[in-house]
């Protein structure tokens, strides 16, 4: 994976969340941040994004894999795999496809699609 200023951002961001450090992840956003989970949510600003980082039965940091990663101008499109451990015990097991979008060095929005999986690593 070539390497840029942008994509180091997005895996700063992304360390963030794996070692659940709100101030990691808050630090490389701007303070209007747009997040949006399609089909889930969408919310503005760093005071809703802090609050929103551990989701419904949140009970430890996800692992989180970058597949790939492409960049074209001020935006940087994630292909992630993962899983998130959830108060019932079984971890939930996922694909993502993460748009972020920069302004000024720092994410300005990101737009999400979470694909939770059941049976193996398509289904």
């Amino acid at each position: 994976m070539s390497d840029s200023p942008n994509k180091r951002l997005v895996q700063t961001y992304l360390d963030g969340f794996r070692a659940n450090d709100h101030e990691k992840i808050l630090s490389c956003l701007t303070e209007d941040i747009g997040w949006t989970v399609f089909g889930h949510f969408h919310l503005t600003g760093k005071r809703a994004y802090d609050e929103a980082i551990e989701g419904p039965g949140w009970v430890g940091p996800p692992t989180l894999e970058v597949v790939r990663m492409v960049e074209e101008g001020d935006t940087v499109m994630a292909e992630l795999r993962g899983s998130a451990p959830q108060a019932s015990g079984e971890p939930v097991r996922m694909s993502m496809a993460e748009v972020f979008v920069i302004r000024d060095g720092r994410i300005a929005e990101r737009r999400a699609w979470v694909v939770p999986l059941t049976e193996d690593e398509h289904r």
